[in-house]
């Protein structure tokens, strides 16, 4: 609720202002101080809500110098989604001109590098090292991590290793992340997901060419995405 009656007199919230057109600085300069604190309906123990005036809102609202800063307020938000748009665009442009090499290991020691890989997530997850059945160590000594399907109790799918397999490539291309620098990283508008969408569709496409057994698997991550 952005409008409020109070005393047989409406008013208006800074949220109410802002949703009219206002900006701070505007209400600062043509408004002041406001014309009266009250209660957060929506938050007990929030900071109490400034409220001013709707007849003397609408008053500047009708002022040239209200009509002159809105104005000036516009161009400047144009300006800012224009330079938004031009880096989502050139951020784009760069993840699908980039070559994303990946790097050509034989299958089993792919494998291995997989298993490896994922042992030390579990790691520094500190997966529980409790008994059960693993796949030995790594050359560093660590434990080795499970298959997919692996758990105590229940014949481990050793054939299935696709998950891990792309996961270590993924890990190893980490480094194209760059491309998305200079996108902000939040903001419906910053493109940045539109990006990480685009950069991991082309990342397991080219794991995919690279190890032609794991292409059904790469196009479970781009469909999951």
């Amino acid at each position: 609720m952005d409008g409020y009656e109070e005393d047989g007199r409406r008013y208006v919230s800074l949220a109410g202002l802002r949703m009219r057109g206002w900006t701070g600085a505007m209400v600062h300069r043509l408004l002041g101080a406001a014309d009266r604190l009250s209660v957060n309906p929506r938050v007990r123990g929030a900071p109490q809500v400034r409220l001013y005036r709707l007849e003397r809102v609408e008053a500047a609202e009708r002022s040239a110098e209200f009509r002159a800063a809105a104005d000036s307020s516009g161009r400047r938000s144009e300006a800012v989604r224009a330079a938004v748009r031009r880096r989502r665009e050139e951020t784009l442009e760069r993840i699908r001109s980039e070559p994303i090499e990946v790097p050509r290991l034989d299958p089993g020691r792919l494998a291995l590098r997989a298993m490896e890989h994922k042992a030390r997530q579990e790691k520094e997850a500190g997966w529980n090292r409790d008994g059960g059945r693993d796949g030995g160590r790594d050359s560093h000594g660590d434990r080795l991590a499970r298959p997919p399907g692996d758990t105590p109790g229940t014949p481990g799918d050793r054939s299935s290793l696709d998950p891990w397999k792309v996961d270590y490539p993924l890990h190893r291309l980490s480094h194209y992340d760059r491309l998305l620098d200079g996108l902000p990283g939040h903001g419906r508008n910053s493109g940045r997901a539109e990006a990480l969408t685009l950069l991991r569709q082309r990342i397991c496409t080219a794991i995919a060419e690279a190890y032609p057994a794991l292409t059904h698997e790469c196009e479970k991550r781009v469909c999951d995405q």
